[in-house]
């Protein structure tokens, strides 16, 4: 190649190069506009919600003497219900604050996903996340159970590292889908922070004869809930995919461990799988209070971990019990409520005649 054609090719080069300068112009131009308009918005909900939240209050406050009246104020009321939906979905493509526990752990770095798109695919990356760690969990107790040599404590303190890492990283990815719509359950967010410490403390029980005696019974009991935890993503997975389709749920809900009102609708098979769970948590707190009066027993992780054990079990029964309480409950009402409208149109029936 002769000097010239170089010369030719980088000036070529240089035109594109000016091109590419006067769209990177625009691109900081744009986002900053974005900013702005990112900021109005937000102001404009938030004087919106004061607002509506004042006007509530006086509806709240307000009594009525007719019929019409009642209906009228009902009105109002739907309005605002309509309103704060409206605002929420305007919030899911505006950045959120990070709160305590990521700026804990990421500091200020804004973790707002602004394109649905964007925000979809974070959730499916973190189902196949969990996905994937269900089949590695699966696979590695069923080897430390079933095979002698891999009944090493170095090898078991690896698997507790791996749970360690697995729901810290839960934790952190939950937090960053609830800053950007998932509406995530309280429990069960705590629920996975006390898994972690549960994890640790397996990590660190030193080897002996009390870890020897529980050691296979939490292996086990780690297989079961992979199986558990497997067959509910695939389930809630389906579940979930047909009834945004519907229109019932919001595209950023995620599966979980547990039960959840809208699982009513084709998963209660679960239940005695996970009651089974919760049985097991139980069953793993009462041993390891029996391992606590053992001749050998000399490490603090034993009664802790049975209190661990006995929380989970506890909070998780709780939740569970408290979603089957009010789906019973708002059966129940409706039910009376079908009954108070055919006794009102049998009544009116019986006037007319």
């Amino acid at each position: 190649m002769s000097l010239a054609e170089c010369q030719t090719d980088l000036n070529d080069l240089e035109a594109d190069f000016v091109t590419l300068e006067e769209t990177h112009r625009n691109y900081v131009k744009k986002v900053e506009e974005v900013k702005k308009l990112q900021s109005k918005c937000l102001d404009g909900i938030k004087h919106q919600s004061y607002r509506m939240k004042q006007i509530g209050d006086m509806i709240q406050k307000t009594t009525t003497d007719s019929d019409e009246n009642q209906t009228a104020l009902n009105e109002l009321k739907q309005k605002i219900k309509i309103k704060k939906n409206t605002f929420r979905d305007m919030e899911e493509v505006l950045p959120h604050t990070n709160g305590i526990y990521l700026t804990i752990i990421l500091g200020s770095v804004n973790v707002s996903l602004l394109s649905k798109f964007d925000k979809f695919k974070y959730k499916e990356d973190y189902e196949y996340f969990k996905l994937v760690l269900c089949i590695i969990t699966f696979i590695v107790t069923s080897c430390l159970i079933l095979f002698n040599v891999f009944d090493r404590r170095w090898i078991d303190a690896a698997f507790h590292f791996l749970l360690v890492w697995y729901y810290c990283t839960l934790t952190i990815r939950e937090h960053i889908l609830k800053v950007n719509g998932s509406r995530i359950k309280g429990w069960w967010v705590v629920h996975h922070f006390i898994s972690t410490a549960c994890a640790g403390i397996l990590l660190i029980w030193p080897d002996g004869v009390t870890y020897r005696l529980f050691r296979k019974q939490f292996m086990i009991f780690s297989m079961y809930l992979s199986v558990v935890q497997f067959a509910q993503y695939y389930y809630q997975r389906g579940c979930l995919y047909r009834l945004r389709a519907l229109g019932e749920r919001h595209n950023m809900d995620i599966t979980v461990e547990g039960f959840q009102a809208w699982m009513w609708k084709g998963l209660t098979f679960v239940l005695p799988f996970l009651f089974i769970v919760y049985g097991f948590q139980m069953y793993n707190a009462y041993v390891l209070y029996q391992l606590t009066y053992h001749p050998d027993c000399k490490e603090w992780q034993i009664p802790v971990l049975s209190v661990v054990f006995l929380v989970l079990c506890l909070g998780n029964m709780w939740t569970t019990f408290g979603v089957i309480r009010h789906k019973l409950e708002k059966d129940i009402s409706n039910y009376q409520n079908r009954w108070k409208i055919r006794y009102k149109n049998d009544e009116t029936k019986v006037k007319d005649i």
